[in-house]
């Protein structure tokens, strides 16, 4: 064999051996599968960034991927209602609400707990980047067992495409795409696109596609 071969067969071996390990194992679906939630509540999304419309913002988007993943997924303003009714405030609170007295109160099957890391838009030197983190998980609400979890992101960073007028031109649209962005809440269109990724099936080590899914309980390969 040429140096040449060789040189190429050696590079071929690490990057197949280098895209193998980037994919995650599959998810052990086993409690999912015995549990086969039909109906889902989501709590309020516990927002850990400084932007105060985060969980808000989260929140109103997540009942789309889930039913068209299909689940019966519990309103929303009912859910929120029903909190600031029985005096709870905060994400945080109805988040340490026993399972079984959260079952008792609304008869979901599964509750979905979200959590939020990231949210809006920063500012650096020469550029600025709207980015949500979603972290995600379900849990039975018969049982207290999980389920599942994973997390998914979305950034203004997959498709940025920034000015070409020198440093000057860079730091004056950085500081205009941060403006904006604050001001218009863009990170409300990447909080859509992180839920459905997040929470959308079938999807690789995603939530199963639910009973109305044609696809229902099937794993994605």
């Amino acid at each position: 064999m040429s140096r040449g071969l060789r040189i190429l067969s050696l590079v071929s071996l690490v990057a197949l051996s280098t895209g193998c390990a980037t994919k995650a194992p599959p998810y052990d679906y086993s409690g999912f599968m015995k549990a086969k939630p039909t109906s889902l509540l989501v709590l309020p999304p516990i927002n850990e960034s400084p932007e105060v419309k985060g969980s808000s913002s989260v929140w109103a988007q997540t009942t789309k991927p889930l039913s068209e993943a299909g689940y019966y997924v519990l309103p929303a303003a009912l859910v929120n209602e029903t909190f600031r009714q029985n005096g709870v405030g905060s994400p945080a609170e109805a988040h340490n609400i026993p399972a079984e007295k959260l079952r008792e109160f609304f008869g979901a099957d599964a509750a979905v707990l979200i959590k939020i890391p990231k949210y809006g838009t920063s500012y650096y030197l020469i550029t600025s980047e709207t980015r949500v983190e979603i972290e995600a998980k379900i849990v039975d609400l018969r049982s207290g067992a999980l389920l599942w979890e994973g997390k998914a992101q979305a950034t203004s960073a997959e498709n940025n495409q920034q000015s070409q007028g020198g440093l000057a031109g860079l730091l004056i649209a950085a500081v205009v795409q941060q403006v904006v962005g604050t001001a218009a809440d863009v990170a409300f269109d990447y909080s859509g696109i992180a839920t459905d990724r997040a929470l959308g099936a079938p999807r690789y080590n995603g939530i199963l596609p639910g009973p109305r899914s044609p696809k229902a309980w099937q794993v994605q390969p």
